[in-house]
This record gives C-alpha cells, structure tokens and sequence, in this order.
C-alpha cells in the first residue's frame, strides 16, 4: 500500500517509529566511533578502522562471506566490503569480536556517561528497551535475528545497548525492503538520502567507495527516471518516491511500538533523550559521521 500523501510530513518527523529510532540510535552505533572498539579489535589483529566496523557489526552472522555482508548492509560498494571480510575472520573468530563489541560498548558507555550509566533511569530504559525487542518479529530481517539470538547481558547498561541493538539492526533490515520495493539500488538509495537533505554526498561516495564515474552514472539514472532534475535535486517524483521509502520503514516498526504501548514508548523515549543528548555533547557520536547516520 503507497503512502498516503498527506502523511509525507509525519513520515520524516513525527511518526513514532523514526522517533525512538532517533532517541536509540546514538546508544547502539557509538560502539563504531569510541576508541575503546578500535583497541579491542586491534589486539584481537584486526587491520583499521572499517575491518573494524565490518567484522563487529558481521560478526553476529557467524563467519559469513563478503556477498552476505554486502547484500545486508546494502549501501556498501561490494570491493569495500571485501577488503575487510572474509579477512577479519583470520584474525579473530567472530565469537571474539562479538564479545569484543560488547566489552567497547561498555566501557565506552561507562567513560562517555560516567555515575549516570548506573542510574535507575538506565535501568528501566533497559527494561522497557528490552521489551520492546522482545515483542519484535525477526522474520525475514536477518541482522537482526542473528543480534536478537545472541545472549542478554546482565548489566543494565549493556542490556539497554542490546536491546537497541536489535531494535535498530531490525529497522535496517526493514529499510533496505523497503528500498527495494521502492525500487532504488545501493548507489540509488545513497544518492537520493543526500539529495533528500541527509549527509552530504562527497561524503557518503567516498565513505562508501562507489567511484565518481559510477555516482554520475546513478545520477544520470535517476534523472532519466524523473527522480532528479537537472541540478541533482529531487524533483516532486523523488521526494514522493523516498518519502515513501521512510514511511514505509517507519511502519514496518510499528508493531514493535504498538506492542509496547503508547505509554510505555512515551516512558522510553523521555528516558532515552537525556541519554542521548549526555552522548552527544561527550562527542561519543558525532554528527555528521562516516557512516551517514544521524
């Protein structure tokens, strides 16, 4: 079912679904950016930054070939990913970078929220976060299945990065079907988020290695297409076409959030925010980043 056109405001801005994505987010994909990932994966002999990322965020998956990490993150040249993996599972087995993960995203948490990551605030975060991923269907979202199999830690704190975890790898899951319904390539999806008013595209060409030649070529495309006019802006088709993408996104969240209930993802979300913002100006996610995320 298309979105409803009066709906394209709510999609990007008000709808329930991207507002707990936008107060989650930042707890979960800190472990990407704090110093404390890059230490651990560097004695277990990973090499750099990117077979870092690959190899922890992959690594629920089991020891899984390039072509499956490529086709489940999506957005990411096939070359770039096979610089890092299968390569990593050589160095350390992805039971160890699992654990690893975990061990940065603590200590990180701790050194980013200081005495606040024993509060009673993070613990019923982590409950109610915890129930929300409970009452998530994985079916057909395979990154999050493979996080959502993985053992609960006990700490609150970490609990609370787990459940977020899994909230947000089921949300990418959901994303990239509805990217595909909608009809947009990996370079396709990245070129319309930009142009939509996301990260810059100098920086998601070059932070996702798609070459200047095959950015023109998808550029040319989607202006054949009618999605962009002659200056690379959405025209009224593009903006309706990725509106449509978000919405539906959002919506293949929402009955996660109808499960936990109106006043419980209300309870969450005036929990998580002061969270976020302590995370933010700590500079433990910083906006923009390499990955285009929010």
């Amino acid at each position: 079912m298309p979105m409803p056109a009066h709906q394209e405001t709510t999609a990007t801005v008000d709808h329930l679904s991207r507002r707990m994505w936008r107060a989650l987010e930042p707890y979960h994909a800190l472990v990407y950016f704090i110093p404390e990932t890059r230490q651990r994966t560097d004695a277990l002999g990973l090499k750099g930054g990117w077979m870092s990322y690959f190899g922890t965020r992959a690594a629920p998956l089991g020891p899984v070939p390039a072509e499956v990490v490529t086709a489940l993150f999506y957005h990411f040249h096939p070359s770039m990913v096979r610089r890092a993996i299968p390569d990593a599972w050589s160095y350390a087995s992805p039971d160890a970078l699992t654990e690893a993960r975990v061990a940065a995203a603590g200590e990180g948490l701790r050194r980013l929220l200081g005495a606040a990551v024993e509060s009673d605030a993070i613990t019923e975060a982590a409950e109610l976060a915890a129930a929300a991923a409970l009452a998530t269907s994985t079916a057909g979202r395979a990154l999050g299945a493979a996080n959502a199999a993985l053992p609960w830690p006990d700490e609150p704190h970490l609990r609370l990065w787990h459940a977020a975890t899994i909230l947000r790898e089921v949300r990418g899951d959901g994303h990239v079907a509805a990217l595909m319904v909608g009809g947009l390539s990996p370079c396709e999806a990245l070129v319309t988020a930009s142009a939509a008013g996301g990260p810059p595209a100098e920086m998601l060409q070059a932070n996702r290695r798609w070459s200047q030649d095959e950015w023109a070529e998808t550029v040319e495309r989607l202006c054949s297409r009618g999605w962009l006019d002659e200056r690379g802006a959405l025209t009224e088709a593009g903006r309706a076409g990725r509106a449509e993408v978000e919405w539906r996104t959002d919506e293949l969240m929402k009955p996660t959030w109808d499960a936990l209930g109106a006043e419980r993802c209300s309870r969450l979300e005036s929990l998580l925010l002061p969270i976020r913002a302590q995370i933010l100006g700590a500079g433990g996610f910083p906006v923009p980043n390499p990955l285009g995320l929010i």
